[in-house]
């Protein structure tokens, strides 16, 4: 059921979004179902796996969804940053992550497939966890990480009403924060770990930004609240023109580009 409701508040001002949705979904054999209504369609559907609030076990609901899912998905999303089921993001200490990324591999081969498995993780760490993640990803040869899920930090926001919500904060004002975060962790891993970068994406300069800074693969989502559905296409089509004028063969020649310069960008 996931968190009571109201838990999705706009933040109009700002172009942001705090929810604490809690991950409400009707569980993997629905969505096993709507998988298997794709087969043989394009695009690329990947899969974003958490722990349920009341769980015994964590780490064997993301071992779960792993094993009904990796056959379906082109990639699998280990989501352990959300704010808002509580103690979630204990599971990024290094400990907790070696273990669970250990059961997670491990599930997948049992399934038999190499689906990609991603790390999603919080832009709230400080560098001694940055590290401790780098190292874990390094040694267990995950096959990429995510920056970044929301934020809990609620530095200078403009919109009057609800800032003081409790729950993950999302859209541009998490653009910085996320960006340092995506190329810290460049820095960390070398470049050449797939990194996806997330975080206040909402036009083909703050794309472009993220590739700078360290992304192959750009997501976004609270921007398409404001802008409406067509804005990934714009962006698509603003970063072709983009490297036609800069002569680029590919986005991919001013990747990193910016990573020094974001990384050493301080944070509130």
């Amino acid at each position: 059921a996931g968190n009571p409701k109201p838990r999705i508040f706009r933040l109009m001002r700002d172009s942001a979004v705090i929810n604490r949705l809690g991950f409400n979904n009707e569980g993997n054999a629905a969505l096993l179902s709507r998988l298997a209504s794709r087969h043989g369609k394009k695009g690329v559907v990947g899969v974003n796996i958490g722990a349920n609030k009341d769980s015994a076990d964590r780490i064997a609901d993301y071992e779960a969804g792993v094993r009904t899912f990796a056959r379906h998905a082109s990639y699998l999303t280990v989501n352990i940053s959300s704010p808002n089921t509580p103690g979630l993001r204990a599971l990024q200490s290094r400990e907790a992550l070696g273990d669970l990324l250990g059961r997670v591999l491990a599930a997948r081969s049992e399934t038999g497939t190499a689906t990609p498995v991603f790390l999603k993780i919080a832009p709230d760490l400080i560098d001694a966890e940055l590290d401790d993640i780098a190292a874990e990803l390094l040694e267990r040869k995950l096959d990429g990480l995510i920056v970044s899920n929301t934020t809990l930090s609620r530095h200078g926001l403009q919109s009057p009403d609800h800032t003081a919500e409790a729950g993950g904060l999302s859209g541009r004002p998490l653009f910085h924060r996320s960006t340092v975060m995506l190329a810290r962790m460049r820095q960390r891993l070398g470049p050449d770990f797939p990194l996806i970068g997330v975080g206040g994406v909402e036009s083909v300069e703050t794309a472009i930004e993220k590739i700078r800074a360290g992304a192959d693969l750009v997501q976004l989502y609270t921007s398409m609240i404001y802008a409406g559905p067509s804005l990934p296409g714009q962006i698509v089509t603003g970063m072709a023109r983009f490297a036609a004028r800069e002569g680029l063969a590919s986005m991919r020649d001013i990747r990193d580009s910016g990573t020094d310069r974001w990384a050493s960008a301080s944070i509130d």
